[in-house]
């Protein structure tokens, strides 16, 4: 077996600003710990967190990875101690604490899941994040079931896309808001029955004359504050709005709170990094039991929007802040 490098080169920053403070440079191979993997990295997802960091609102919880990316896709290259569920070699995807924008980064074991059948590195670098965000905040907090209406707000991001084709195939009606006609058309090819325009249309006057003025039972939402009054007009009895993100803003000029009790709303929100590692582990083992046999079999598959070699993580940031994309983009590592 090939002697693991000492070194390595991975993205840094020196201090929290626009794309280009990042830049590449050399630093040690991270070693595992117990319950940890090493992982020689060949694809890195990016997401938007790691854009709130990089500009200094969003800091590593203690312990983690001051690198940036949260999910990477490559070979298992050394084992902690007390691991058995993957052996040295073995290809694996996992939704990192911090270090993915790097060659080499270490994780739990029980944030690791295999690729799916015939998946490369880049197609399983796009998987880990936005599957355990969207498990976690509409199935599982949410308990959307199949029948049910889920509106999903910010539809052709890594997270709208991975909600509506996840939510479909388990037998959810999808309704999804974008910000275009491209978008809104990406939308419906992916499986939602009605796409919303919101910068021509009022999303709640389309989500209930869709559902014949019942409402969603279920709202995946990333904007925040200036959607909150809409969005709770916009669910059905006993409706449950997941809030994610606060990309329009936290702060909610005024809302009239009597519909959440009329309704028996339920209004609750989550992030993923500072859950523990045991409800990670629960996460993905929900994860390999429902979504990976479906990644299998070709029913949902990432959408890839672009990829850019590891030394370009600056455009991959300027393109992610831009929202131009539709889907996932992804750091190949050589």
């Amino acid at each position: 077996m090939t002697p693991l490098p000492t070194s390595m080169r991975h993205i840094a920053f020196d201090a929290p600003g626009e794309p280009d403070v990042m830049h590449v440079v050399e630093g040690p191979v991270p070693q595992p710990g117990r319950g940890e993997i090493l992982i020689r990295v060949r694809a890195a997802g990016v997401n938007r967190p790691d854009v709130f960091q990089r500009q200094g609102s969003y800091p590593p919880p203690p312990g983690a990875s001051p690198i940036l990316g949260l999910e990477v896709a490559g070979e298992v290259a050394a084992l902690g101690s007390d691991v058995k569920d993957v052996a040295i070699g073995e290809k694996v995807t996992a939704l990192a604490n911090g270090g993915g924008y790097a060659e080499y980064a270490v994780v739990p074991v029980g944030q690791a899941l295999r690729f799916p059948s015939r998946y490369g590195a880049v197609e399983a670098a796009a998987l880990p994040e936005t599957f355990f965000t969207v498990w976690a905040n509409v199935f599982d907090m949410a308990g959307l079931k199949s029948g049910e209406t889920l509106l999903v707000h910010g539809g052709t991001s890594g997270i709208g896309t991975t909600a509506i084709q996840l939510a479909r195939a388990l037998g959810a009606r999808v309704l999804a808001t974008a910000g275009s006609a491209d978008k809104c058309a990406a939308c419906e090819r992916l499986g939602a029955v009605r796409a919303i325009n919101y910068r021509t249309e009022d999303f709640k006057a389309v989500a209930l004359e869709v559902t014949g003025g019942r409402g969603v039972d279920v709202i995946l939402d990333m904007v925040g504050g200036p959607y909150f009054e809409r969005n709770i007009g916009t669910l059905a009895r006993d409706g449950r709005l997941s809030i994610i993100a606060f990309l329009g803003g936290d702060r909610v000029e005024s809302a009239a709170l009597t519909p959440i009790m009329v309704k028996r709303l339920r209004v609750f929100g989550s992030t993923m990094r500072p859950r523990t590692g045991d409800e990670k582990r629960a996460i993905r083992d929900q994860l390999a039991r429902t979504a990976w046999p479906l990644l299998s079999n070709g029913t949902i598959a990432p959408l890839i929007h672009a990829t850019f070699p590891l030394e370009q993580a600056t455009e991959a940031h300027r393109l992610m802040e831009s929202s131009d994309h539709i889907g996932k983009i992804v750091l190949t590592v050589g």
